[in-house]
């Protein structure tokens, strides 16, 4: 059997609670039907990624919605090996190969959107991951629609319009990184009416983006990202998009790219903008090449949105549109750092003194995120539980620290 069609509306929740878990014995008997049930409910509930792990005892299945892992049920041992060979076979893997990791899709064409099929041996079995995609280009949204504060989105628009330099977009996973990247990269095609060569190197592509020339890495072939990423170089590009700087041969690739006339959009696993600069001094970067290559920095983070249904009155537990979370939906906050401004860029030298760095931004009014969080907590978008999730916790933060 084949995935049903969702025809719920992408992100909204389907009326039998579909965020909700099940026993069990609720759930359909045949492994087919079971998968076809996982996969609809995860569309439905607005999920990420649906998760399941084998244990000692059968398969324990989850999703994750806005950012967070909530249990839908164990199957047993018996069928859950079932449901991760039908999986694999919906995605055109191996099913009889078990003892190494594989990857495949599940095409739009059997579902509502494409999944990503993931599997990892582990001592109890295959663990799979399905990892939601959307291959619609106009599911991605503008710089502004996807909730970027408008000083941020001002900062990375003025640096998307140079025609050399890097575009750095940091935070941990999980952090919304690639969606803004995927905005900048909208942004870029809109503004020169398609007129830029565009290029990309992913691992892997998360979305397909018309008029970008997209590369997936593919390790086993020999095309790493150092690879791949000198080839790219060598395709007359002028915007290259690198899924992520690892290490200490891709930042300086894709720095000597910055500056030698191409313009490198990248992210990059930072806390914030001041350790961004850090974590690529430790990598062997020159602080001149920093210093003259970046045209700025935008740290970000993803904070769930307080749910309006139970803040009104409505019981949390019995709340449909949360499924009693509590929760609902997501808000972007973000600082952006501006390294034409030559005040901060003064501060990358050799010795790099991260809190003079960080002193220089709060003096150009830059907000830091626990601030902008703190602002959000005020308002009544977001609580201090979630701000603490993600930001971590911190016995000022309750003042606006900075």
């Amino acid at each position: 059997m084949t995935p049903t069609q969702s025809s719920q509306p992408q992100g909204s929740p389907a009326p039998e609670q579909a965020g909700r878990g099940l026993s069990p014995d609720e759930w359909p008997e045949s492994a087919p039907e079971i998968v076809d049930e996982l996969l609809r409910r995860t569309l439905d509930c607005g999920a990420s990624d649906l998760h399941l792990l084998p244990t000692a005892t059968g398969l324990a299945a989850e999703w994750r919605v806005d950012g967070v892992m909530q249990p839908i049920v164990v199957l047993p041992s018996g069928v859950g090996q079932n449901v991760v060979a039908r999986l694999k076979v919906l995605a055109g893997l191996l099913t009889y190969e078990t003892n190494k990791p594989q990857e495949g899709r599940i095409r739009e064409a059997q579902l509502a959107r494409p999944v990503r099929i993931s599997t990892l041996p582990t001592v109890f079995g295959e663990r799979v991951v399905a990892r939601v995609l959307s291959e619609d280009s106009g599911a991605l949204a503008s710089l502004e629609t996807i909730g970027m504060p408008s000083d941020v989105a001002a900062v990375l628009e003025r640096s998307l319009v140079q025609t050399s330099g890097a575009v750095l977009i940091v935070g941990p996973s999980g952090s919304g990184k690639t969606t803004t990247a995927y905005a900048c990269l909208r942004s870029i095609l809109e503004r020169s009416g398609g007129g830029r060569s565009v290029v990309s190197l992913e691992d892997p592509v998360e979305v397909i983006v018309p008029g970008v020339a997209q590369a997936q890495v593919n390790p086993q072939a020999g095309f790493d990202l150092h690879a791949g990423l000198r080839a790219m170089v060598r395709q007359d590009p002028e915007v290259i998009f690198v899924g992520e700087i690892r290490d200490a041969t891709t930042a300086h690739t894709a720095y000597q790219a910055a500056v030698t006339g191409q313009l490198v959009v990248t992210t990059f696993h930072a806390s914030d903008a001041a350790t961004a600069i850090t974590r690529l001094l430790d990598m062997g970067a020159p602080a001149y090449m920093i210093r003259a290559a970046t045209r700025a920095i935008v740290a970000q983070r993803l904070l769930r949105k307080v749910c309006t249904a139970c803040s009104k009155g409505e019981s949390q537990k019995d709340c449909v549109a949360c499924h009693g979370v509590g929760y609902r939906g997501r808000v972007a906050v973000a600082e952006a750092v501006d390294l034409s401004n030559s005040a901060l860029a003064d501060t990358v030298q050799t010795g790099y003194d991260r809190d003079r760095f960080v002193d220089e931004l709060r003096s150009h009014q830059v907000a830091s995120l626990r601030r902008q969080a703190d602002e959000l907590v005020a308002a009544g978008v977001t609580d201090r539980l979630e701000v603490d999730r993600v930001l971590g916790w911190e016995p000022s933060s309750s003042g606006g620290a900075e």
